[in-house]
């Protein structure tokens, strides 16, 4: 059972009444998630960005979390552009950043789905700048909350990390549906930090292909440590995992897409 406790919002939930519930239908309730970490702009973004798009394309994902979106005066909000150049896609943008502020770092999700309800979420400490972007999509008519977030980066910064995913459980807690959590944890999923998440939640990637879970979503060419950060967690009794992958995890013609390769995940709930 999870325990809520009182956050501090980015902004109150907002229900999107446009966006009813589809029908019910025979077809299962299925759907494609996938965590990305971008980069924002680093390296050669204008060489990377078509390989991030096209690398999404192929994913063929109903619902995208993306980590380390920038936009700025002359760089148009990274994820919007995304979602534009996929089609079809809406986009819910977090940053602790103001929106009369030019320059805003966050995080965002993408789905094609059905949107019913977004909100987000500050995760303390509040110095950190961390958030909990959620957004409930309607699967065949079945809810689902997608919960996305990017957490503290060091590797000894654990205890701030347990107070962001204690925060970030409050949020996500009973009520709220059927939750998928995912995004850069920044530490491996067998954490201590993470013992919470792991007594609720199931590492897809781990439980659909062990191998894969090896390896690094840290792409070491960029001088980065080998380690896998970047997690997409369902609720164990909720979920089935019918396959997970990594993506994104060659370079193309000597260009990374990111610093990061993403995690693909495709489930059906119970």
């Amino acid at each position: 059972m999870l325990t809520r406790r009182r956050l501090l919002p980015l902004a109150v939930a907002l229900p999107l009444a446009a966006c009813a519930a589809v029908p019910a239908a025979d077809s299962p309730a299925e759907l494609t998630v996938v965590t990305f970490n971008i980069w924002h702009d680093m390296g050669d973004w204008p060489a990377r960005r078509p390989l991030v798009i096209e690398a999404l394309r192929e994913m063929d994902a109903d619902v995208i979390a993306l980590q380390e979106v920038l936009q700025d005066t002359d760089l148009p909000n990274q994820a919007e552009d995304i979602a534009r150049a996929l089609g079809g896609y809406s986009v819910h943008f977090v940053s602790v950043d103001p929106p009369s502020q030019a320059r805003r770092y966050g995080n965002a999700v993408l789905t094609r789905l059905p949107v019913l309800e977004t909100g987000e979420h500050r995760l303390r400490p509040l110095k950190d700048s961390r958030t909990l972007a959620t957004v409930r999509v309607s699967v065949n008519g079945r809810p689902i909350q997608i919960a996305a977030t990017h957490l503290h980066h060091t590797p000894e910064g654990g205890a701030l990390r347990a107070s962001q995913i204690d925060d970030a459980l409050a949020v996500i807690g009973p009520g709220q549906g059927p939750v998928i959590l995912l995004g850069d944890f920044n530490a491996p999923a067998e954490a201590p930090e993470f013992e919470e998440v792991r007594e609720i939640f199931a590492d897809a990637l781990q439980g659909a292909d062990p191998a894969a879970a090896a390896r690094s979503t840290l792409v070491t060419a960029h001088g980065h440590r080998s380690a896998r950060i970047d997690h997409i967690f369902v609720q164990a009794d909720r979920f089935q995992v019918l396959s997970a992958r990594l993506a994104a995890d060659q370079p193309v013609a000597g260009v990374w897409p990111s610093d990061h390769v993403a995690v693909v995940a495709r489930l059906r709930l119970r």
